[in-house]
């Protein structure tokens, strides 16, 4: 049965409205497992007390592409999982990676989450996990494989658009509430990939080896946020391998940190086909093995799912006695618990899917997260009720980006492009044309193309240069990086061509990194529109027409060159074939820019309005604060503008002088206030002994050293408006 599309027990489920009909058909004397009323341990305890070992095996394991084992004879279903953190992928055959051909699995389209990141708004996040959990509830899904918060170490990873950005404070504050939304539908968060794993060059393989500072203060917090704050129900780990093992079995990852320093009490997932050892496998921290021989089960075994690490070779170790059977029981009690929280959770709501409700979402989001760049002689926005001569050039323009990728593609029910949303807007009053300027068929001769779009642009009122990347490979994909920091097809050379033939030039990459822009003081208005879902077209022209006040702000630095950032400039990146150093340490982003002292392109935390805003005096409730206190720090923010607009106001902390090294200043803190023209607000900001603390690897722990500090206040990483000093004390 190769091609089952489902098994007879979601069927069943689907069938009977879910399990709340199951509960419903219960005798009288319910076992304890079977009661939802009954405290989760009781039922977890009952339930495992009653399986055979083969049963509890079987759990521990992948029986499709997507599915691990329930116990049909004590009732208890299967866990279905989908990709991924924008949008519930379509149906996969059974064991091979061919589209199912369903014709009802085309879904909403949610913006990366690096426009996500880009929101700076942990409300947005929320609303966000609510909308995608609904769909993934819909499907009936227990497991969402998202979302992604590994850091953004340099502009070549092919998986950054699947991220948070570069900053850990600013990655935990968003993925806590993006898990409560999704999680409220009934709907497990597996947050990935634990950990390390900044790169697609030699995934399956590098070893990271990387400094105890960094691996706090940079790689684990938003992680830890995720298990702590979040209460995320799933963890998967890493392809790579740290401390010489691999992340999906890893003492150290995840016995030591996330079992046990942060008592996550919830299932260890491995990325599809990252596991590698039976016994490190049953030893170290995983509880589900997927994907194993992930290439279509080539090898073509008729009981291929027998076969992985964690199936018939683990089965066999412990009936042999060489495995204790407590290992495989504190498994399944995971495994259990995420069960009786998901499919065997009568109470979870039913959800919704590819509804009207939640492409509006998607297109708040995108609205949200689009950042203005650059504005020289506020070419935005354009009066929608203004006639002119428009001429949109580019291929992104007409291209979808909800496909491709790797396991973020996704079937939309539907999606809008660039080309169309600008003309939704514009359509009735402007002369909107078309070229196309660039190709991504080598075949194709890109310099007429060219030349034909700046003949064009010079007969134009307004030229909407739409560029940027893509999702296919050594792009924005996943299992291959970039090879390049420049725009590939040429665009460069189309964009100065364009300039050249009219000034009245708009830039709009669409990407989920940062690009090189050597035409950047030539070209007077830039706007970073990311992946922006089933509404991106829309949500981009909302911005252009100034429906939308633009208010993204960037969560990575955009260097100016590639050898800018720090990992690339230490020769820190891809590694050896073998081996990846972090040589940089805690200095990723704009923690290596300050340093440094080298200025970047944009800066981390920039994003420009249709508004301005002014910053009053940061003020201290005191001046001095002991470990076991905190402060509040309050700054007033006017919109001084003729239009309403948001602005992220941003908390900087600066240690004047520490035991180790530390960074200029580090993000502790940001709001989003919305104000009218003339209106004004006042931002509190809490300080703590935490935010003025350090890994320090000698002792190691996190230490907050009395000493003088700084807050700095302001509208990006660069643009400060304020500061204010303060003393920690000793206790």
């Amino acid at each position: 049965m190769k091609h089952r599309l489902l098994s007879a027990t979601l069927l069943s489920l689907s069938l009977l409205g879910g399990l709340s009909a199951t509960y419903a058909a219960q005798p009288a004397h319910t076992p304890i497992y079977l009661d939802a009323n009954r405290p989760i341990e009781e039922r977890v305890e009952d339930a495992l007390s009653r399986m055979t070992l083969e049963e509890k095996v079987a759990m521990c394991h992948a029986q499709s592409k997507f599915s691990s084992a329930g116990v049909p004879r004590l009732g208890i279903p299967e866990i279905w999982m989908t990709d991924g953190p924008h949008g519930i992928r379509m149906e996969k055959l059974w064991d091979e990676w061919a589209d199912a051909q369903w014709s009802n699995d085309s879904c909403t389209a949610f913006p990366a989450l690096t426009c996500l990141a880009a929101t700076w708004n942990p409300t947005m996040a929320n609303t966000y996990g609510q909308a995608i959990g609904e769909e993934a509830r819909y499907r009936n899904k227990a497991v969402l494989l998202g979302p992604g918060v590994n850091i953004y170490r340099l502009p070549l990873n092919g998986r950054n658009f699947e991220y948070m950005g570069e900053d850990p404070f600013l990655a935990s504050k968003m993925v806590v509430p993006y898990i409560h939304g999704v999680q409220r539908n009934g709907v497990a968060t597996c947050v990935k990939h634990f950990a390390l794993n900044n790169q697609e060059i030699d995934r399956e393989f590098v070893n990271v080896i990387v400094d105890d500072r960094a691996l706090h203060e940079i790689y684990l917090p938003a992680f830890k946020a995720a298990v702590q704050e979040g209460g995320t129900w799933a963890i998967m780990g890493a392809y790579n391998r740290y401390k010489d093992q691999f992340c999906c079995h890893n003492q150290y990852l995840l016995n030591d940190i996330l079992k046990g320093d942060w008592a996550f009490d919830g299932v260890v997932i491995s990325d599809w086909g990252g596991t590698h050892n039976t016994q490190q496998a049953a030893y170290n921290g995983l509880d589900i093995e997927m994907g194993t021989w992930t290439d279509g089960l080539a090898w073509s075994w008729s009981n291929a799912y027998d076969k992985y690490f964690l199936a018939q070779p683990f089965l066999i170790q412990l009936k042999k006695g060489e495995i204790d059977e407590k290992v495989v029981d504190e498994k399944v009690r995971r495994i259990l618990r995420l069960t009786f929280r998901t499919t065997m959770n009568p109470h979870r709501p039913y959800g919704s899917f590819a509804t009207e409700e939640h492409a509006l979402t998607a297109r708040r989001i995108a609205q949200e997260g689009i950042v203005l760049l650059k504005n020289e002689g506020n070419l935005l926005p354009l009066d929608p009720k203004q006639p002119r001569k428009i001429l949109v050039v580019g291929e992104n323009a007409k291209q979808m980006m909800t496909s491709g990728g790797g396991s973020s593609e996704l079937k939309v029910k539907h999606e809008v492009l660039p080309w169309e949303g600008i003309q939704n807007y514009f359509g009735d009053q402007a002369q909107i044309s078309y070229e196309e300027g660039y190709s991504l068929n080598p075949a194709v001769n890109r310099h007429a193309l060219r030349q034909q779009a700046a003949e064009a642009a010079a007969q134009a009122d307004v030229v909407l240069f739409v560029g940027g990347l893509n999702k296919k490979d050594n792009q924005d994909c996943e299992a291959s990086d970039r090879r390049s920091y420049e725009l590939p097809y040429e665009q460069n050379e189309l964009i100065a061509a364009l300039r050249q033939a009219n000034p009245n030039l708009v830039v709009i990459l669409i990407s989920g990194n940062a690009v090189a822009m050597p035409w950047v003081d030539q070209v007077p208005t830039i706007v970073q529109a990311w992946y922006g879902g089933s509404e991106a077209g829309n949500a981009l022209a909302s911005i252009l027409a100034g429906e939308v006040n633009p208010s993204g702000k960037l969560p990575f630095t955009f260097p100016v060159r590639l050898e800018d950032n720090a990992a690339i400039a230490l020769e820190a990146y891809p590694g050896n074939g073998k081996d990846v150093e972090y040589k940089e340490g805690i200095f990723v982003g704009y923690r290596w820019h300050d340093r440094q002292k080298i200025e970047p392109l944009f800066c981390f935390g920039h994003g420009l309005s249709y508004t301005t805003f002014e910053y009053g005096p940061a003020r201290l409730n005191r001046r001095q604060m002991n470990p076991r206190d905190s402060i509040t720090l309050s700054v007033s923010v006017r919109n001084s503008g003729s239009r309403s607009g948001a602005e992220v106001v941003q908390l900087y902390l600066c240690d004047k002088k520490s035991s180790l090294p530390r960074p200029l200043k580090e993000l502790k803190g940001f709001r989003k206030v919305v104000l009218e023209p003339g209106e004004e607000q006042t931002v509190t900001f809490t300080i703590d002994a935490q935010a003025l603390s350090y890994y320090d690897d000698r002792q190691q722990t996190w230490v907050a050293e009395p000493g003088q500090f700084e807050a700095w206040v302001g509208a990006s990483s660069e643009d400060i408006r304020s500061r204010a000093s303060f003393e920690l004390t000793d206790e």
